[in-house]
């Protein structure tokens, strides 16, 4: 993960939908990678997925939670908690990371006129569990060692959402990393400082913006959104943002 002392950071985009409950666990995704000039020395890029939408007639056999609830009911098992790292600013703690990163997002939603994502706890923490594994398994991607997609580990925990999307960055804290947008070198210090890193990382890139701010024509529109980051020991820092559309049955 290093190039002369530096490391580089990466992103990675995916959204999807899916037609029905049974096809939960048979869906194969198209994997479409791009190399953009620019970036290809921070990794590459994951064109979003996206196919037809869960039937609203089925029911989910979980509900929401309540938007901004920070301890659902309803959490992936595979959630360690947070984590945190001390650089010589501060300690930087993955829940303030997760909670910055969200009011960015709203914040460069509100200036294209979208409405703010209302915060899922338990996206969240599917979101957490998934930047968790990534570490583990030494993995950059959305598909998971076991071979489930975004929409599979939800579905593993909760089946609310009838569209789901993600977004996915690894970068350092602590350390001097090389930005992949513009190749400019900076030193990420604080838990604000790492959570613009994070959405700027996204926002200069053309699939992951689109999944933020719903410019593409299959995204009909998110209300709804987890950040989940996970920082180990040596600082690497791995950022899942799933975002999710809730079925008509409910009314939030």
């Amino acid at each position: 993960m290093s190039r002369r002392g530096r490391r580089l950071e990466r992103t990675r985009s995916s959204s999807e939908r899916q037609t029905n409950r049974a096809s939960l666990n048979l869906t194969s995704l198209v994997m479409t990678v791009v190399l953009i000039g620019a970036v290809v020395l921070a990794g590459v890029l994951l064109a979003p997925q996206a196919i037809a939408f869960v039937q609203d007639e089925l029911g989910p056999s979980v509900e929401p939670p309540e938007p901004g609830d920070r301890n659902p009911p309803v959490t992936d098992p595979g959630d360690q908690g947070h984590s945190s790292y001390e650089t010589d600013t501060e300690r930087v703690n993955s829940s303030a990371v997760e909670d910055r990163v969200h009011e960015l997002v709203n914040e460069r939603r509100a200036e294209d006129d979208l409405e703010p994502l209302a915060w899922d706890g338990t996206v969240a923490s599917v979101s957490r569990a998934h930047s968790q594994d990534m570490h583990a398994d030494d993995r950059f991607a959305h598909v998971n060692a076991d071979g489930e997609s975004p929409y599979d580990r939800f579905g593993d925990v909760a089946d609310y959402c009838r569209a789901y999307g993600e977004n996915i960055a690894l970068t350092s804290v602590g350390t001097t990393v090389e930005r992949s947008h513009d190749g400019e070198h900076v030193e990420y210090q604080t838990a604000d400082e790492l959570a613009e890193g994070l959405v700027e990382q996204w926002m200069h890139s053309e699939e992951h913006r689109a999944t933020i701010l719903e410019e593409s024509d299959e995204i009909d529109g998110w209300d709804r959104g987890g950040v989940g980051v996970y920082i180990a020991d040596d600082g690497r820092v791995f950022a899942t943002h799933n975002f999710c559309t809730v079925r008509k049955t409910f009314d939030w």
